[in-house]
């Protein structure tokens, strides 16, 4: 039985890296934008959402509605004020000026919050779970985070197919160029994904900061899982990123029943098997040779 709970909860921390993954998986595998500071950025989120809830005396789930726009701004002041002008220049300028930004992020972090780990809190929902037997336990928050996260890859999927921001998203992924040559106004785009995947970057830093602490210097680490994820899942393919959540929570908390010091081991391992067994990804496409 504790290799069932061990995999149960993996999916619900898979659902936590889903999350995390989302916003990357529309930069990166959609886009072709890679975003060092995403990591950082999550944890901006969880920060505003405590340091809202505390100011305005409402609970974290409130908080993060208020915070959700306020950091889709943010990806707007990013993609127009860095990586519109970085991506000129190429790929790299792009993974430097975020490396840049995710630098001064976790300072600026450090220097208001201090380096104290902190969480938010959702009071009994924390801990409260469904017992099943004597060794499996299903927590409440983490079917409410795998229940998030498959609503927010569902809705950005309908987004990308079926709607006119979502055709003029996959057409300028596909080519910017061609794009502008029918009108679609490849500026207003990006910075339209640049929003949505930052919005949800700071949905996933309060929802981990709801199940464990955080702290201004985690961005990496996160940013790390949520890479894994998305190539895992494989690119462009946001189904794919739940399932890379899945996969890579479900390998952590296994390894883990095996020898504590194995639990991130055995996600690195899993990582590289998919490298070198399909590096398309799971669910992602294998692309023909020309």
């Amino acid at each position: 039985m504790n290799w069932i709970n061990a995999i149960v909860q993996g999916v619900m921390l898979g659902g936590v890296y889903a999350l995390f993954a989302c916003g990357l998986s529309l930069m990166f595998g959609v886009m072709r934008t890679v975003n060092l500071s995403h990591g950082d950025l999550a944890v901006l989120g969880a920060f505003l959402v405590a340091v809202v809830a505390a100011a305005v005396g409402i609970s974290p789930f409130f908080a993060v509605l208020l915070v959700l726009p306020v950091m889709g701004l943010v990806g707007v002041a990013l993609q127009r004020g860095i990586l519109s002008k970085a991506l000129r220049t190429g790929e790299m300028s792009s993974m430097l000026a975020t490396f840049g930004l995710a630098i001064v992020l976790q300072n600026v972090l450090l220097e208001i919050f201090s380096a104290d780990s902190r969480s938010l809190d959702v009071g009994s929902l924390s801990t409260a779970g469904l017992q099943l037997g004597s060794s499996v336990s299903i927590p409440y928050l983490g079917v409410l985070t795998v229940a998030v996260a498959v609503a927010l890859l569902g809705g950005l999927q309908l987004l990308l197919a079926r709607t006119g921001i979502g055709r003029a998203i996959r057409a300028t992924a596909a080519d910017a160029d061609t794009a502008e040559l029918v009108g679609i106004d490849s500026r207003r785009v990006y910075a339209w994904a640049a929003a949505i995947a930052v919005a949800t970057a700071g949905l996933a830093g309060a929802f981990f900061a709801m199940r464990s602490s955080f702290s201004p210097s985690m961005g990496p680490t996160q940013l790390l899982f949520a890479f894994e994820v998305v190539v895992i899942g494989g690119l462009g393919s946001l189904w794919g990123t739940l399932v890379g959540g899945m996969v890579l929570g479900v390998a952590q908390t296994v390894g883990a029943q095996v020898d504590p010091r194995f639990s991130i081991v055995a996600g690195h391992a899993v990582f590289l098997a998919v490298l070198a067994f399909r590096p398309q990804g799971l669910l992602g496409m294998r692309r023909s040779r020309t």
